[in-house]
């Protein structure tokens, strides 16, 4: 399977500001003094992201970044093609039909429901696949994707690729590295929109850049000082595309949790994505 990398959904919206790409990641976080004190790092790990409710609310920090909106329930039916070489992005977490994920999603989908409205687009989309085209899939894909979307079956596969591809192998690490609810959300909103391939940009790589400024706490390291080496070479990662080059979902929202001390990801949050303002009581 191609794994996908993921441009944000707001991009139309004239957010994005077209910075220069960086060569190199910075380090002025990786390398500032441990901030968090061990108490902290216990309470972190009192809770993980897995959580029904910190998972409920991880769905709306990246509903709030892909969707600018809270309400991510409410994406299940959501589709267009916002111009970035990956042809249609749909669906709760931004299943692409020119990344191989909104291929496996409908694959799934028919394999628990044969017949359903989408099913006749297969061919299409493994044609189109790792491209931009469009080809057999208008004039109506985007219709009966909708209309596939009131259908709780098409909900449940949506959810199952999520946790499959997405969710599930971000806590997987978060819990192997020894990071707590909020490290393992940085994780989780990094595979969304990078992918886990072999680029350089992608989650692995990300992670495997920060290894060389810090270490996780499972291999002794502070966890504060970790989390900052990672969303450095999260950023870094970010502007290697002028798609996602604009930075704010980590600098205005994870950045500012992780300052906080905040590494239970506890409620009430305040954020700011692409310069919007959202609050979770």
């Amino acid at each position: 399977m191609f794994t996908p990398q993921r441009k944000h959904r707001t991009v139309a919206l004239g957010a994005l500001l077209g910075a220069a790409l960086l060569a190199a990641p910075v380090a002025a976080h990786a390398t500032a003094a441990p901030a968090a004190a061990p108490a902290a790092s216990t309470a972190a790990a009192a809770t993980g992201l897995d959580d029904p409710a910190k998972k409920d609310i991880a769905m709306q920090i990246v509903s709030s970044a892909e969707n600018s909106s809270l309400d991510w329930k409410a994406q299940y039916k959501y589709i267009e093609d916002i111009d970035d070489g990956r042809g249609y992005t749909a669906g709760i977490i931004g299943f692409c039909s020119g990344t191989g994920d909104m291929l496996d999603l409908v694959e799934y989908y028919t394999q628990v429901k044969p017949g359903n409205v989408l099913a006749k687009y297969l061919p299409a989309l493994r044609k189109v696949d790792g491209s931009d085209s469009h080809a057999g899939l208008d004039p109506n894909f985007t219709k009966d994707w909708a209309k596939a979307a009131q259908d709780t079956e098409f909900k449940k596969a949506q959810d199952h690729e999520r946790d499959r591809v997405y969710f599930n192998p971000a806590v997987k690490q978060g819990k192997t590295d020894g990071v707590g609810t909020l490290g393992q959300f940085a994780y989780y909103d990094a595979i969304v929109m990078h992918g886990d391939g072999t680029d350089s940009a992608s989650f692995r790589n990300i992670r495997k850049r920060a290894l060389t400024k810090a270490k996780p706490p499972a291999q002794g390291g502070n966890e504060t000082t970790w989390l900052n080496a990672f969303l450095d070479a999260r950023v870094w990662a970010m502007k290697q595309e002028e798609a996602h080059s604009d930075t704010s979902r980590v600098d205005t929202a994870q950045r500012v949790w992780l300052k906080k001390g905040n590494l239970n990801l506890d409620t009430p949050l305040d954020w700011k994505v692409y310069g919007d303002p959202f609050h979770i009581g």
